[in-house]
């Protein structure tokens, strides 16, 4: 990966992550989105965590590899619960709050199990590949669960801007990422795709951060920018 782009894209992207804390916290929502900002509180701290191994062992260390993994898988189930968050903003109102966190958990134990079971197939059966192979999974279950939340808010004819925008960044976030799993076997012959992943992951922070510093809490869409009307 070119050194000095890599180094640029992880400078924007602790600027965007940090850029949403301190937003929420000037616009008074950090407790309302107190899940989405802990994730991004997390990334912080895990970008700084691996440099740090990165700088003082080397990047074919097995000292960075593990700490790359496990705070990739870190991340993986916070974002997991970010996106379980906004399922109980959308179906809040219907008391169903509960019914999704147990859901939600449920498929997360199913998703550890699966990404496991998997793994005791290989003779290699390495801790950093159950935790790779765990990200990539739950990746592609967000990825599933932010569709069928958005299915959810046309059906539910949900207008609030924030939370409409927020799902619809996380929705390419997503898919930029499955994406980016689907090529990576391509990444030692083009070293541009290596810089997908990172550049995607600098793209949600600032997606959610300018949606939450332009548009109030209580700001609304109408109705037909989400649901086409028949002619």
């Amino acid at each position: 990966m070119p050194g000095s782009i890599a180094l640029i894209i992880w400078y924007l992207g602790t600027a965007f992550e940090l850029g949403f804390v301190v937003c929420s916290i000037v616009r008074r929502s950090f407790v309302r989105y107190f899940f989405l900002n802990l994730y991004f509180l997390l990334a912080l701290s895990a970008s700084l965590a691996r440099r740090f191994f990165l700088y003082s062992y080397g990047q074919t260390s097995d000292q960075y590899r593990y700490a790359y993994f496990y705070t990739d898988a870190l991340l993986t189930l916070a974002l997991y619960v970010a996106l379980v968050s906004l399922y109980a903003f959308v179906f809040g109102e219907l008391r169903f709050s509960r019914y999704i966190r147990w859901a939600a958990l449920l498929l997360l134990l199913g998703t550890a199990l699966f990404s496991y079971g998997v793994l005791m197939q290989s003779t290699e059966r390495l801790s950093t590949s159950f935790a790779l192979e765990l990200s990539q999974n739950l990746y592609f279950v967000g990825l599933v669960l932010t569709y069928i939340l958005w299915g959810a808010v046309l059906k539910l004819r949900e207008t609030r801007t924030r939370l409409v925008q927020f799902i619809l960044a996380l929705g390419v976030y997503f898919s930029a990422y499955a994406a980016s799993f689907a090529l990576a076997n391509l990444a030692n012959r083009w070293s541009i795709l290596q810089l997908l992943a990172p550049s995607m992951g600098c793209l949600l922070p600032l997606a959610w951060t300018i949606t939450l510093w332009r548009h109030a809490e209580d700001a609304r869409l109408q109705v037909g920018r989400l649901v086409p009307v028949p002619r």
